[in-house]
């Protein structure tokens, strides 16, 4: 078990590489078994911080470290005293967040069903001013009434958790839905997601396979694959392509065996250890794949040519599935090359619908958008499907950005077919990790 100063360095660490912060902005705190709170320091460096930076403030006020303790400590021992079933906070001005807070809105968390369900109704805290005992107040206000995830007025975000990674992950969690629903203003209208649809996809999520009689045989293709998975989810979670919460990364290692990402344990957190074997249509025993396995399995049994499958939201690719945008590859010529024309599956389809998106898919075809739910993409290598994953969210990106300029002209006819002349040259490039 890592000491809360390690897990607050950690963290913080992750939050100040993926941007989410600033240099000065945002603390993070723990409350330990002896009711002692241990909180970021006031005025030093998140890009730099340290174990030996963390302020212990103990149960009886006495402070221990090198630091002052956070100028925000107020509010988060607000939030302590408020919800007994709250052990971690995490506090910052992602920008997605802060766009919703300076327009004085929440985020509707229905625009995607792992948020609604991780993060539920967020709340909204008036204006006081920072480091106040009236902001304490306010925030823990909104704690009061059962929100885990609290909106400050013209400030940013305040997230609850019980403990340092489940509150992290609410605030990966918020932050890309609050971008996705951004970004899709500016190409369209983002969709939300009703009731019934919600309690659909809960009941789905609870399919699983039946496990593996004997302990599981890791025979060296099977370990190859599985330090693969491992380090292509560790880049996509550094790289802001995939959540601690949700996604899912996949490679076949015989017929239709398979290594998977395990369910309800962090992506950013996983081991070689965690990862779960499928074989002969069981998964390892003592282990729960993720709930979209039976997609990943689907995916297998008719496609011979697919050796990696990843299930992932990113930001940009997001905006199209929540409003069903249309996703133009024709941007430039290697995104065409790779992509094809990808299609548009509806939300549901990736677990009560498998053949619909197995269908979809091809060989021309690698990757498949989700209405509400995110992206598929595959690859006959898994290094394939990241590099596949890559482009198609820098595409995004790119049409999202656009549509302040002007319509997209897309590359013509005569030019694709122009294309398709050298295709398979890039298309069969050798991919290694």
């Amino acid at each position: 078990m890592m000491h809360p100063r390690e897990q607050i360095t950690l963290v913080m660490q992750r939050i100040y590489e993926r941007v989410l912060t600033t240099t000065s902005g945002g603390n993070l705190s723990i409350l330990d078994d002896e009711g002692n709170i241990w909180i970021t320091p006031a005025g030093v460096d998140k890009g730099l911080l340290k174990p030996s930076d963390i302020v212990c403030v103990k149960k009886d006020g006495a402070i221990i470290g090198a630091h002052k303790p956070s100028s925000e400590y107020p509010f988060h021992l607000a939030i302590y005293n408020e919800r007994p079933d709250i052990k971690a906070i995490v506090h910052a001005h992602p920008p997605g967040m802060v766009a919703f807070s300076i327009v004085r809105k929440t985020p509707d968390t229905r625009i995607l069903p792992q948020t609604y369900f991780l993060c539920g109704k967020i709340g909204y805290a008036p204006y006081a001013l920072p480091g106040t005992e009236a902001l304490g107040q306010s925030i823990a206000g909104e704690f009061r009434k059962g929100a885990s995830v609290v909106i400050m007025e013209n400030h940013g975000t305040v997230i609850g958790g019980q403990n340092i990674s489940d509150a992290y992950q609410k605030f990966e969690s918020m932050e890309i839905s609050a971008r996705s629903i951004l970004y899709a203003n500016s190409i369209a209208r983002p969709v939300y997601l009703s009731d019934e649809e919600l309690d659909a996809y809960s009941a789905q999520l609870r399919t699983v396979l039946p496990e593996q009689g004997a302990p599981a045989h890791y025979p060296a293709a099977e370990r190859e694959r599985r330090s693969e998975v491992a380090k292509i989810v560790r880049r996509a979670c550094k790289q802001g392509l995939m959540l601690g919460a949700y996604g899912s990364v996949s490679a076949r290692w015989g017929n239709n065996d398979f290594i998977i990402t395990p369910d309800g344990i962090s992506k950013w957190d996983l081991t070689l250890e965690d990862l779960v074997q499928v074989k002969d249509g069981k998964s390892e025993k003592g282990k729960t794949p993720d709930g979209t396995v039976l997609l990943h399995q689907a995916i297998y049994e008719k496609h011979r040519h697919v050796n990696a499958i990843i299930l992932t939201q990113p930001p940009y690719l997001t905006s199209f599935a929540v409003t069903g945008a249309d996703f133009n590859v024709r941007t430039i010529p290697e995104t065409w090359i790779y992509l094809q024309d990808v299609q548009m599956a509806e939300f549901g389809d990736q677990f009560a619908g498998q053949e619909k998106i197995t269908g979809i898919l091809s060989q021309d075809t690698p990757v498949v958008i989700v209405k509400n739910e995110g992206v598929i993409v595959t690859g006959n290598k898994l290094l394939q499907a990241f590099d596949y994953l890559e482009v198609a969210e820098f595409s995004a990106k790119s049409l999202v950005l656009s549509a302040s300029l002007g319509k997209m002209v897309p590359i013509g006819d005569d030019q694709v077919e122009e294309l398709g002349r050298v295709m398979s040259r890039w298309k069969n490039y050798e991919w290694k990790m």
